[in-house]
């Protein structure tokens, strides 16, 4: 394989106001046009942004890294008007009209917000500069009238989605309607690079770039990205993988290189700029010794309420939906003043309600939106000064990106307040701030071989005009995705799009494209065309559920099966609102405003996002300064005494020791180990030592784990000091994987995967036109399915997927390999305690959840915390 070599490019610092740094060479646009329109507006552009527009006037692909707020999106879409606008002329006369010229650029967001608010920042500029042009947008929240209209005549420049591209590439004008385009920008890089939704935009650019060839042409590719720590790899993926090499170039704004460089080369764009990123922390009043996973919850409260009332305009986020409806609501009672300039925002919620939020936030109308990821990506609300994170982020990358929401524009500070939800929050923000500091941002990879991606993909081409398979072949190679695709596994794709499979041979519902006489491959049937087209894409949920004012207006969605739990006149929270259902008609949660009282909070899935590696090794080095007797900021000097009794009583993991602890109770024999290494690693970490411990004695074991350590828990003695060495040996990684299986319900967690994999590759459907699938109905059929296969298909490689991703991606097999192997080299220390540490206590309280009602949950807790206190003394 052989991807497009990066040339790197160092953006030199500059203020907006001031133009270049001194002694740097200036470097004119290639259109003058664009420094009229500049100089018009006062504006004076960093030397990074006149390097992408010298690129992009060359004909060449690229990636631009750059801080959030220093100007990507003005500095590539001016390198597209100045590249395209004499290239890009009318598509002919109507009537004694020049017509608007054809689709020519693709701007492909992630998130609907952001394409709205990119249609807005990039409408100005192209009606000075290419008044000629046409903006649209097409994305999930486009009207029918919008979509009718597109349908027509496609405008100049489309912003949108993966998925409504795939949509577009289903037309069977596709190759006239999109053949034209020149430049596919893809914002927010990051953001899908490492996911389904990244192989589904990589299948898409690599189409593009083909009818583009043909045409004579080729495609220039440009992504946009902040957080992202493997820039090489993220721009070989962008551009895809070519025969052709380009040259590797250093360059800085006041140096150019004599290396020759090919037309066809891509570059990476690095740009800088002097934005200055405030992280700082909200310290609680007191730090309890024995802390476990959102104990502080709402007493963080008043400290949040003064955070907000300081600045003019702020952001809340929350990691899960049901977390910002609690915060919302807590604020709202607190605040009642602030009705009207308090808001909610999350993806659940209804589109004309995320845009009123949106435009509030926009023209300063806001005091402080409560939000979730939805807002997490690169949407310009200038009036923001400040950023709140309830909990820690878990990541650095979603860090950089939450606190980009604020000082939105080149020469602003940006700022992000963290608020612990518990003492070892305390140490994760204090980590992540040291980590940023020195540049550590999580890599992001591209899945490989997802064939459930593919089968959809060649269903969405074969409509889009057909496709012989030789031809397509080498068009998917191009991806980075699927550049080692084998002729097997092609095969096995095209027979199942073609009958199934062997299992489902004798249906004509699963022969959804065909060979013609020509040899083209096209869906022959109408009505499959139509099921498809409803179900393109590669997100996966639950059923959602709509939720609606029995007098009308619409509210949002749920998942089904938080609704499926209540009983007419139960109450929940949502929207910001106390509801009552009234009854559910179809998939329609009819409701109206209830009485005050206790109300239930909405749970959607995925809301546990497990500590990254990188922040995970920040906090061991945070932990080691602090065993070394150095608290250095305020945050470690707030956890102290957390860590000196951990210290008392057992001891400090670090970089170099792993931390081992047992313990007798009357519940039984425990182990509690502390690799820090996440909760997903953590699963199969406890999974696999139970099974290896079980193979030489049988024995049962609980399991509990969060995102620093596991638990194990058995009803008999095992002498973990003389076993635990061996027990956590490195395994070669085929070995590991089938230990890892074997270890685990293996089959029922791989059934649960399958039922992602078989939507996506279009064995079941989500909606038919006209019609929305229950969960249940959702799930009875990958069952059966799962089931059909395993019996009379045991080949079936959507199977197989299945188990790679069970294992890549639920259990980070790989990950759990690399911890096995940074254990074997620590100074493993086992402990035998009296009683639970600092550390181990927050792992018996995710036992304690499974087994107990909130109200003794917290009378048990209660009691355990105050006698752990009286054994802990004064160490404050």
């Amino acid at each position: 394989m052989s991807a497009r070599t990066a040339r790197t490019i160092e953006g030199a610092s500059g203020d907006p106001s001031a133009g270049s740094s001194p002694g740097t060479p200036p470097v004119k646009s290639t259109a003058p046009a664009i420094d009229e329109w500049l100089a018009a507006k006062g504006w004076t552009p960093f030397p990074f942004q006149r390097r992408v527009w010298a690129e992009m006037a060359a004909g060449r692909s690229g990636l631009l890294h750059s801080s959030t707020g220093s100007g990507k999106t003005l500095a590539v879409w001016l390198g597209a008007l100045g590249a395209l606008r004499e290239a890009v002329g009318p598509a002919g006369v109507l009537r004694g009209k020049p017509l608007a010229p054809p689709l020519s650029v693709l701007w492909i967001t992630p998130m609907r917000a952001l394409a709205a608010d990119t249609q807005r920042a990039i409408e100005a500029p192209m009606t000075a500069l290419c008044p000629g042009w046409t903006l649209g947008l097409r994305s999930g929240d486009t009207s029918s009238s919008q979509r009718a209209a597109q349908d027509r005549r496609l405008p100049t420049v489309l912003v949108t989605t993966p998925e409504s591209l795939s949509l577009l590439l289903s037309r069977a004008d596709a190759s006239d309607q999109l053949g034209r385009v020149r430049l596919v920008v893809v914002d927010e890089w990051h953001e899908l690079m490492g996911n389904k939704r990244g192989v589904q935009t990589q299948l898409a650019l690599a189409r593009l770039r083909r009818w583009r060839a043909e045409r004579g042409g080729a495609l220039m590719s440009w992504g946009l990205s902040a957080t992202l720590g493997n820039l090489d790899e993220a721009l070989g993926t962008l551009v895809g993988v070519d025969a052709s090499t380009s040259t590797s170039v250093s360059s800085s704004s006041s140096a150019t290189s004599t290396t020759p460089r090919s037309s066809g080369a891509a570059v990476l764009v690095q740009g800088e700029t002097d934005k200055t990123l405030v992280i700082d922390t909200l310290l609680p009043e007191t730090v309890e010794r024995f802390a476990w996973a959102g104990h502080m919850g709402l007493r963080m409260l008043p400290q949040v309420v003064q955070a907000i009332e300081e600045s003019a305009s702020s952001l809340v986020f929350t990691n899960t939906r049901s977390q910002a409806e609690q915060w919302y609501r807590a604020l709202l009672d607190a605040r009642p003043d602030w009705a009207g300039v308090l808001t909610l925002h999350h993806g659940s919620l209804d589109r004309e309600v995320r845009e009123w939020v949106e435009l509030g936030l926009k023209e300063g109308r806001v005091k402080a939106a409560v939000c979730t990821s939805s807002l997490d990506l690169g949407v310009d609300f200038l009036p923001v000064e400040r950023v709140l994170q309830i909990g820690s982020a878990k990541g650095v990358a979603r860090l950089v990106q939450r606190a980009g929401r604020s000082g939105h524009a080149p020469g602003r500070p940006s700022r992000i307040t963290m608020v612990p939800t518990h003492g070892l929050e305390l140490v994760e923000a204090a980590a992540a701030r040291h980590a940023v500091h020195e540049g550590r941002i999580e890599a992001r990879h591209s899945p490989r071989e997802p064939l459930d991606v593919l089968v959809q993909h060649l269903v969405t081409i074969a409509l889009g005009g057909g496709f012989r398979p030789e031809t397509l072949l080498a068009e998917v190679r191009t991806t980075v995705a699927y550049a080692a695709l084998s002729e097997a596994s092609w095969q096995w794709c095209l027979d199942f799009v073609r009958q199934g499979g062997p299992s489902l041979t004798a249906y004509p519902d699963y022969h959804r494209v065909v060979p013609d006489e020509e040899g083209v491959w096209r869906v022959p049937d109408a009505r499959l065309a139509r099921r498809h087209r409803s179900n393109i894409g590669t997100i996966v949920s639950d059923a959602a559920m709509q939720v609606q004012f029995i007098t009308g207006g619409r509210i949002g969605t749920v998942e089904e099966s938080f609704i499926a739990r209540l009983k007419p006149g139960d109450a929940f929270m949502f929207g910001g609102r106390l509801l009552e259902l009234v009854r559910v008609e179809q998939m329609t949660a009819l409701v109206r405003r209830a009485a005050s009282g206790k109300a239930a909070l909405p749970r959607w899935n995925g809301g546990r996002m497990p500590l990254s590696s990188t922040l995970a090794d920040a906090v061991l080095r945070e932990l080691a300064a602090a065993d070394d007797g150095r608290f250095e900021s305020p945050e470690m000097r707030a956890v102290r005494p957390l860590i000196d009794v951990q210290r008392r009583w057992s001891g400090v993991p670090r970089p170099d020791t792993l931390v081992a602890e047992t313990l007798k109770t009357r519940e039984g024999w425990h182990l509690f180990l502390y690799p820090f290494a996440g909760r997903q690693v953590h699963l199969g970490l406890a999974g696999l030592l139970a099974w290896r411990a079980a193979q030489e004695e049988a024995g049962t074991f609980s399991i509990a784990l969060n995102d620093y350590g596991l638990e194990l828990l058995s009803a008999k003695p095992i002498a973990w000091a003389e076993r635990l060495p061996g027990l956590l040996a490195p395994a070669p990684l085929q070995a590991l994987l089938a230990e890892v299986l074997a270890s685990l319900n293996a089959t029922e967690l791989a059934r649960r995967r399958f039922r992602e994999i078989a939507r996506i590759a279009g064995l079941i459907f989500q909606s038919h036109p006209g019609e929305r699938r229950s969960n249940r109905q959702l799930q009875a059929s990958a069952t059966l399915f799962f089931e059909v296969f395993q019996q009379y298909d045991p080949g079936n490689q959507l199977l197989a997927q299945a188990e790679r991703e069970l294992l890549s991606q639920e259990l980070d097999v790989t990950r759990l390999a690399d911890a096995l192997d940074r254990m074997s080299g620590q100074d493993l220390r086992i402990h035998a305690l009296k009683r639970p540490t600092p550390l181990a206590f927050p792992l018996m309280v995710e036992r304690f959840r499974e087994k107990l009602s909130n109200e003794s949950l917290a009378d048990r807790l209660a009691r355990m915390v105050a006698a752990l206190e009286r054994s802990a003394g004064d160490a404050r």
